[in-house]
């Protein structure tokens, strides 16, 4: 991984530096990424640096929560969305939503800018570039990458070749900051200050600098010997700046907010209208039992209190084992009290409204989880696509920088990278559209890839099939208009013709064919599937008594 030599590569506008030999902060030789525990070792590792954090426990108000927000605290913030990602279902579910939400699929492509390239070098390093993105798992990686965007507002992490492949070591946000871009790009400043508090362990330190790439060992060793600059510090020793081609951040609209922050006071919210709910479905299922004990035509007690006292008695033995059933004694008649709410209805109703509440606070139709409309959820999905689809776009310019660092290419060629903005809700759309486009010549790939497989799979499969297998030979498509030619299809010209020369005595001729096929099909346009049926179409069926 790293040499001992140092070339300067140019390649898409970035100066790419081989890395010297790696030495730790006592000179000796580090391979970093290697790190012993117990009596094995482990090649590429990477911290989890989520590992090591204890996630707030204490006990956060509405008021709070509400209060951080009005101060754009965002360390608070951060906090306060990663305590209720861990305790709060509904929170947790809508940023697995936004983090998968897109579906990262990739492909590759190979720009020839001279005619003078040798296609023989393209298609290797296609090759093994496609094997590089397939054993880093690119579509995990966006995944997680995605989902810690959604929780805490952004995304620090630096870029680590493996052996086959490579990795994001994540970087703590609260050691890191960016208050400038290069080529468009953040430039990423970390604090040393985090293998001092994060580790107070020496070794423990010690083995996690070797883990780290060289320059944090160098950051380490200037902050202990007060070599940062500290005139712009807020009390810490100084802050060292990155690699900008191998440190990068990832946020949403330029902004390190945590974008579902402020539904949590409605979560507030529809708790306390839950646990009030709770208390009036218990109110419905009390009732009371009134004893009243009768009294003479003058008006005086017919039983004694002691006796009085003994009926009680005896009545709430008999419902002990009732449940909601409360007893009440006193002098007169027998009756029964109901304290259910009538309103039944209008008590849901209140609730729903603080449900809808929490999923508008945060942009998300209620219909996502609850669909009762088809044409409700296609509108609030795309709506959804449109609020995350910056991710696709800082993970495209990502990994190209990555594929420029590890596949510089040359002025006669490069390599190319690029996302299709497929959704777990319009891939089969896409993949149709794709489909379609490829009668026009267009590109025979992205209709699998907008499905979920890679470039190296379809053409290793394409190749097994056809050049192995022979499939094409044994595996012949029903012949149709789209798969013939003129000479097929024309008497006269090559079909009935070859039909009379003995290519095919035994079968119909191919207009027959055609014929045939075409009669069977069904006139007018075909029936649309019941997810594209509005919501009237349906139940018009429905009560025509048709499936």
């Amino acid at each position: 991984m790293a040499e001992n030599r140092q070339d300067n590569i140019h390649a898409k506008g970035f100066s790419i530096v081989q890395r010297p030999e790696v030495r730790d902060i006592y000179g000796s030789q580090v391979d970093y990424g290697k790190v012993k525990v117990g009596f094995q070792t482990l090649e590429d590792a990477v911290i989890d640096v989520g590992s090591f954090k204890k996630v707030d426990r204490r006990n956060y108000s509405k008021l709070s929560v509400l209060q951080a927000i009005a101060r754009k605290d965002f360390a608070a913030l951060r906090r306060i969305s990663k305590y209720f990602y861990e305790i709060s279902g509904l929170y947790e579910r809508l940023c697995s939503y936004f983090a998968g939400l897109y579906r990262y699929d990739w492909y590759i492509t190979p720009y020839k800018l001279e005619d003078a390239a040798k296609d023989e070098k393209i298609l290797a390093d296609f090759s093994k570039a496609l094997d590089f993105m397939d054993e880093s798992g690119v579509k995990k990686l966006c995944k997680d990458v995605a989902l810690k965007v959604v929780i805490n507002g952004c995304y620090y992490g630096y870029f680590i070749e493996t052996s086959r492949g490579f990795t994001f070591q994540e970087l703590p946000v609260e050691y890191c900051r960016s208050r400038f871009k290069v080529g468009n790009r953040p430039a990423v400043e970390f604090d040393p200050r985090f293998f001092d508090d994060m580790f107070p362990d020496i070794e423990m330190r010690l083995r996690a600098l070797k883990m780290y790439p060289e320059e944090f060992a160098k950051a380490y060793v200037a902050y202990k010997k007060n070599k940062l600059n500290t005139k712009e510090t807020d009390g810490s020793r100084g802050w060292w700046l990155l690699d900008p081609d191998y440190a990068f951040k990832i946020n949403l609209n330029n902004s390190d907010y945590p974008m579902l922050v402020n539904i949590i006071p409605k979560i507030f919210d529809l708790d306390e209208a839950q646990d009030l709910d709770r208390r009036k479905m218990m109110q419905q299922l009390l009732k009371i039992i009134i004893q009243k004990l009768p009294l003479d035509k003058n008006g005086d007690l017919i039983f004694d209190v002691d006796e009085a006292k003994d009926i009680h008695n005896n009545t709430v033995q008999m419902l002990q084992r009732a449940v909601g059933v409360d007893v009440m004694t006193t002098f007169a008649e027998v009756d029964t009290a109901d304290l259910s709410d009538r309103s039944t209805t209008t008590t849901r109703d209140e609730l729903e409204k603080v449900e809808r509440t929490v999923y508008n606070e945060a942009g998300v139709s209620q219909n996502l989880f609850n669909s009762n409309s088809n044409l409700a959820l296609e509108k609030a999905s795309a709506v959804d696509e449109a609020h995350v689809r910056d991710l696709i776009f800082e993970f495209t310019e990502l990994f190209r920088r990555i594929l420029a660092i590890k596949f510089p290419g040359n002025k006669k060629w490069c390599l190319h990278f690029d996302m299709l903005e497929t959704t777990i809700y319009n891939y089969k759309e896409m993949s149709k559209m794709y489909k379609e486009h490829t009668q026009l010549g267009f590109s025979k790939m992205l209709p699998q890839i907008a499905l979920g497989h890679s470039q190296s799979s379809i053409i290793a499969t394409a190749h097994f099939e056809n050049e192995v297998l022979k499939l094409q030979e044994i595996m012949i498509p029903p012949l149709m208009s789209s798969t013939l030619n003129g000479k097929d299809i024309l008497p006269g010209k090559g079909g009935d013709e070859q039909q009379q020369q003995g290519g095919n005595k035994s079968g119909p001729s191919a207009a027959k064919q055609i014929q045939q096929v075409t009669s069977d099909k069904q006139v007018g346009r075909p029936e649309k599937s019941n997810e594209e049926k509005s919501d009237k179409t349906i139940a018009n069926r429905e009560s025509a008594g048709k499936e």
